[in-house]
């Protein structure tokens, strides 16, 4: 007898959901930032808190909180060649694994995964680590990201190098 946990991993839903997070994550090391624009809901919410167990984001002080506008203007920023973190931006490699959900409802999909990013910039590799959560918009043809937050595993220690997305 499956558990819950097995059933959602057998299910198609869950399966497409997966694979779309493997997709953005493929985006984001090519740094094909207006691609991985694409790939959002518009109300949608890029959020990298700096408390690890904060649930009330807007109320909150966060290393990233962007709504739509503010993705378009990080993405701006990040392509244009002006900023260091555009002109001298560290190359990624990222791994997204330990895929667990929490079902389906009104066509939105939880999914919680671990995630590994070793960013590579001036001669030092660096590694991050966190713990994501996606929620997903399935009613349409192709999902949309409805919120992913990045829950650093040391998010409340001084952050350095964090020139990229997440």
């Amino acid at each position: 007898m499956m558990d819950d946990r097995n059933a959602l991993l057998t299910n198609q839903t869950f399966a497409r959901a997966v694979e779309f997070i493997w997709r953005e994550a493929e985006l984001l090391d090519r740094r094909d930032y207006h691609a991985w624009l694409e790939l959002w809901d518009p109300k949608g919410h890029y959020v990298v808190p700096i408390d690890p167990d904060t649930t009330d984001f807007a109320a909150t002080l966060n290393y990233a909180y962007d709504d739509q506008h503010m993705r378009e203007l990080r993405v701006q920023r990040m392509t244009s060649g002006y900023s260091a973190s555009a002109s001298d931006a560290a190359r990624t490699v990222r791994t997204v694994s330990r895929f667990t959900g929490s079902g389906e409802s009104a066509g939105l999909v939880e999914v919680k995964s671990s995630q590994v990013i070793v960013a590579y910039k001036r001669g030092e590799s660096t590694l991050f680590a966190a713990n994501l959560t996606h929620k997903l918009s399935m009613t349409d043809d192709e999902p949309r990201i409805v919120e992913k937050v990045i829950r650093l595993i040391n998010s409340t220690e001084a952050l350095n190098a964090i020139g990229f997305l997440l």
